[in-house]
């Protein structure tokens, strides 16, 4: 006889089970799933790849605040957020918005953002990955480790970065030089006026980009316009023009749709995550990673074979459709 196994033995089964095992299957099956027929996958040869993170509130229990720490909480530890929050940073394709690799930590202590994670997947990039990112992932040492993993990269940079034009396309975008930050004075005007003679640089120095810069107009509604500033380890305008990669890294934004379908669709909003422990925490994390993947591959050889943009097909609607089938006693016997 079989009967459905009650709340506490589940969590007694995912005890037994532990995070490691789920992290190696997400590891083993989390891989791009476009086609080269799904529409908005490629720019030329590279696969349109994101890099991005969230954050997920976490049981607040003794082990989790230790583990992962609290947002924003003050100095003193008086005021602090209700729940600790695990701190999520992903790679996922933007044509079809699955996630291909993940690291997790906390939100507290020394080597807890954003960049510290994302530092940990940049060394297994792929070589056709065009890898976008936004303007707080950018720095000298891990644009190098980025690029040397063959991956192909645009980043948005701040305003406040020095980009010497070294000469104009004629794209509109321009050849310049990135500087590491410990060259400073003579030595680093050397190394611009080196890079403008076409001399070859030490990579561990300097290093050749190209810039794309162009404004947006009242993005924010106040009349005024933003200056985005792009930067490129695709030197050659034949490659991808100027105007390809802008319309190129606006495919960032498909990174938060996706993270909102795992956090609103997925978990539901505003919800807190169940598990009481660190080790809970990150397998339950993998398994919504998992289910993400599979509803997301679902749907991108779905729209491929119809021809249609994977966006156009809901991805509420395909949980709704996907739930009924898992509770159907028919389709899932014991």
């Amino acid at each position: 006889s079989w009967s459905v196994p009650t709340s506490g033995g589940i969590t007694q089964a995912r005890q037994r089970l532990g995070s490691a095992p789920l992290r190696e299957l997400f590891s083993e099956v989390a891989v791009p799933v476009a086609e080269e027929l799904t529409r908005g996958a490629f720019l030329g040869p590279w696969r349109l790849m994101t890099i991005d993170g969230f954050e997920w509130d976490a049981p607040d229990t003794p082990e989790n605040a230790a583990e992962f720490g609290y947002s924003g909480a003050a100095a003193d530890g008086a005021v602090r957020p209700a729940f600790p929050k695990v701190r999520v940073v992903t790679v996922g394709e933007c044509a079809s918005h699955a996630v291909a690799d993940a690291e997790m930590g906390g939100v507290a202590g020394k080597g807890a953002g954003e960049q510290a994670l994302a530092r940990k997947l940049y060394a297994r990039l792929e070589e056709d990955w065009l890898l976008i990112a936004d303007r707080n992932f950018y720095n000298w040492a891990d644009w190098c480790i980025a690029a040397d993993s063959g991956a192909a990269l645009l980043w948005r940079v701040k305003s406040d970065l020095t980009l010497p034009v070294l000469e104009l396309l004629p794209d509109g975008s321009y050849s310049s030089v990135l500087v590491s930050p410990k060259v400073r004075g003579q030595a680093r005007e050397a190394l611009i006026a080196a890079a403008r003679a076409g001399e070859d640089l030490e990579e561990d120095e300097a290093r050749h980009v190209r810039v794309i810069e162009y404004e947006v107009p009242d993005r924010d509604g106040d009349g005024k316009s933003e200056l985005i500033a792009l930067i490129t380890t695709i030197t050659e305008v034949a490659a991808a023009p100027a105007a390809q990669l802008a319309e190129a890294y606006h495919q960032r934004w498909e990174h938060e749709t996706g993270n909102r379908q795992l956090k609103t669709y997925l978990r539901g909003p505003g919800r807190v995550l169940r598990s009481r422990s660190p080790d809970m925490v990150r397998q339950e994390i993998y398994g919504y990673l998992l289910t993400h993947y599979a509803i997301s591959a679902l749907i991108c050889r779905a729209a491929t074979e119809a021809d249609i943009d994977p966006d156009r097909v809901k991805f509420k609607r395909t949980v709704r459709i996907a739930r009924r089938r898992a509770a159907d006693p028919a389709a899932f016997p014991p």
